[in-house]
């Protein structure tokens, strides 16, 4: 991947976004080899695991940017149980998501052949992480300093060693700031790019929702994995009286998602006799709780207050039972729902989260 030394190479953090797209071109234009690295984890980016090479081969021919996925899944969620500098308004660590990044793509310059790194940061624009001094922080605590460039709010700021060594033409890059895009918009007309995606956050962790149920998830078991987290994103949640977690998909396709995310220990709910939604069974020890978590899932079908049969298997044994399941109703439901606090969950939300606190014997 290397190019000779009158082609510098540049390493850019690329999200897909106008920005990071518009940071790759006008680098380019000053004739620097850029490479976008696009990092994924299970909270961004992740239906491109598998795809690489496909979205390589698109990034390419959309925005004339070569790109390298790259799967940081496992050092990301270490990060994400304790971040140095804290959390957004949700469960999202900006500013340390931003410096792991950084080292990774700093890890990385030799095996690229590159000599700086860029972001599409625009001083700003983003509340907590594209502030002046959460930039500095950035910079410093990810050892970028005289390697990072932000090429399109770099004249707010100092010159960089890039920069005074020649390497890049300072006067050819911009004083972009503040939360408009309609320079960003001009920008793209310029350099002839019709299709990019909405400025909108492509992050889950910054889903009111989904930030809380993780914060729960993460105090119910802090070894949460990658395809937990996947899981966490689907479907509605219940906590039964074991600890144990049940999810119910919502919709056919959370259905075939679920079913595709089924490791070993878990159990598989299934309507007998009628159509319905899939259950996933995760972290259970025994199948004291069966009938209720057959109940659960009959809630969310077509057969509302009658009995009906689910069978629970698990998938790659063979092993399967039937079960009788109770149909809870709306009341039910309202009464299972009850101190999920003390899990690290702040908001309620009855058609996402159940906490159960009844006695085994009275299922």
């Amino acid at each position: 991947m290397a190019r000779p030394s009158k082609y510098p190479t540049c390493l850019a953090l690329y999200s897909g976004g106008l920005d990071s797209i518009l940071a790759c071109k006008v680098l380019q234009e000053q004739g620097i080899h850029v490479l976008a690295l696009r990092f994924i984890t299970p909270f961004f980016g992740y239906k491109l695991k598998g795809r690489e090479e496909s979205f390589k081969k698109k990034t390419l021919a959309d925005y004339g940017i070569e790109s390298e996925v790259i799967d940081i899944s496992e050092i990301y969620l270490k990060m994400l149980r304790d971040p140095r500098h804290g959390y957004g308004r949700y469960i999202n660590p900006c500013i340390d998501c931003k410096i792991l990044m950084l080292q990774e793509a700093l890890k990385r310059l030799d095996e690229f052949g590159a000599c700086l790194i860029a972001t599409g940061e625009v001083l700003g624009q983003r509340p907590m992480s594209q502030r002046r001094d959460s930039l500095r922080i950035i910079e410093r605590d990810s050892g970028t300093e005289g390697l990072l460039l932000r090429p399109l709010s770099a004249l707010h700021f100092s010159p960089t060693a890039i920069e005074t060594r020649g390497i890049v033409d300072r006067s050819r890059l911009l004083g972009l700031s503040g939360r408009g895009r309609k320079d960003q918009m001009a920008l793209a007309v310029r350099y002839g790019i019709k299709r990019y995606p909405a400025p909108a956050g492509g992050c889950v962790l910054t889903d009111p929702i989904i930030s809380q149920r993780l914060k729960c998830i993460f105090g119910l078991w802090p070894d949460l994995g990658v395809n937990d987290c996947l899981l966490a994103q689907l479907g509605r949640h219940f906590l039964l009286p074991d600890r144990s977690w049940l999810v119910i998909g919502r919709r056919e396709r959370e259905n075939s998602k679920l079913v595709s995310l089924m490791t070993k220990g878990d159990i598989q709910l299934n309507m007998v006799s009628a159509p319905g939604p899939v259950g996933l069974w995760r972290k259970t020890d025994s199948d004291t709780y069966a009938a209720l978590a057959a109940g659960i899932l009959c809630r969310y079908t077509k057969m509302k207050g009658q009995p009906a049969d689910v069978e629970l298997s698990c998938p790659g044994i063979g092993k399967k039972r039937i079960v009788r399941g109770l149909v809870l109703s709306d009341r039910d439901i309202e009464r299972l729902n009850t101190d999920f606090h003390r899990y690290g969950n702040r908001h309620r939300h009855p058609d996402n989260i159940v906490t159960v606190h009844i006695p085994p014997g009275q299922w």
